[in-house]
């Protein structure tokens, strides 16, 4: 269930870890509000850090990005799982190991920057590490699958099944790694989000005591900080909206919950529970007797939607089955009221 935070996040956590896609940009765009979100984190001594299951760009092509979008951020801010996939073959095979690479150009400098030396698929290798990449060829994906059949060892950057591509919605390395998988009958060893080594290596090279994942999505980034134990922040700005909230289990769930990055900037308080309703900053939610979400009151939007969110966990704990909702209109921060039952 949602937290309440020892004062504003922003002053509670001296590391914020920040997914990309969803939380920073949509595509080609910064989201609204997001660069001068983090450039007052920074401000109050927050250290930041953008970490992406994405192994084929490298950091400084991450950084020179971000930059462009407005959002201070150096090559050595950004991590990604190329790196994390490379530091858990450094720990396993040793420096100046040969491995096998199959993706793009960033996890073959990722995997030559770790002190491993990177071979083509076909090489003497201690170990194969595989990533997504465009020009990935068929002929590679056969050679990698046939020596993962025989035994050798396989490491790989993520497993995200899709990702947006400027044509739409396309497959990303997870599709690869099940096609791999289901032929070799081998699991690999996982360096991305939701698998801890990503926000391990994270917290190694960037620092920090106090970490919050702040992220978009309920399987990755919400899953990943609960998976290293570390408080995780969600916010409303990517892919996560009522049909996921309502649903999601208790490992998928955040500590905390707000409609953008300006909640890094609140001091959280956890709804309460009045006459069977959860309370949040003067919004009331609750799951009728039909199965069905209902909201009264007013308030700002994070609040709706932290309200709504403990309704439904509590419904859901309790019959196994997700609230039914209708139509989805939380209110922006200062509008006057939204009332009535939402049905799916």
């Amino acid at each position: 269930m949602l937290a309440s935070s020892d004062g504003p996040l922003a002053e509670a956590m001296d590391l914020a870890m920040l997914d990309l896609d969803g939380v920073v940009y949509v595509g080609r765009h910064a989201v609204p509000g997001a660069p001068a979100h983090l450039g007052r984190a920074r401000a109050t001594g927050m250290r930041l850090a953008f970490v992406t299951n994405n192994a084929a760009r490298r950091p400084s092509e991450v950084a020179q990005h971000l930059r462009e979008l407005g959002v201070d951020a150096g090559d050595s801010d950004v991590v990604t799982s190329a790196q994390a996939a490379a530091a858990v073959l450094s720990e396993t095979c040793g420096e100046g190991a040969p491995i096998a690479v199959l993706g793009a150009d960033g996890l073959r400098a990722a995997v030559s920057a770790a002190g491993l030396r990177p071979v083509d698929v076909a090489d003497e290798a201690e170990a194969i590490v595989t990533g997504y990449g465009p020009d990935v060829r068929w002929r590679d994906i056969m050679r990698a699958a046939a020596r993962i059949r025989n035994g050798l060892r396989w490491v790989a950057s993520n497993t995200d099944g899709s990702f947006p591509a400027d044509f739409g919605l396309a497959p990303g390395h997870g599709a690869l790694v099940e096609l791999v998988e289901r032929f070799s009958g081998v699991a690999p060893t996982v360096a991305g989000k939701p698998a801890p080594p990503l926000l391990e290596e994270t917290i190694r090279r960037v620092g920090g005591a106090h970490p919050l994942m702040v992220g978009d999505r309920l399987d990755t980034d919400i899953a990943g900080g609960a998976a290293v134990g570390v408080p995780t922040l969600l916010v409303l700005t990517g892919v996560t909206g009522l049909a996921e909230l309502v649903s999601a289990e208790p490992t998928l769930r955040p500590t905390y919950l707000a409609t953008d990055l300006g909640g890094l900037f609140e001091e959280h308080r956890a709804p309460t529970e009045e006459d069977g309703a959860a309370c949040s900053g003067g919004w009331r939610a609750r799951v009728g007797d039909d199965g069905v979400l209902q909201v009264s009151g007013d308030g700002g939007g994070s609040d709706w939607w932290r309200a709504v969110a403990t309704a439904a966990w509590w419904h859901l704990d309790e019959t196994g089955t997700p609230a039914a909702f209708d139509r989805l209109t939380p209110p922006d921060v200062g509008a006057d009221r939204v009332e009535g039952s939402l049905r799916s």
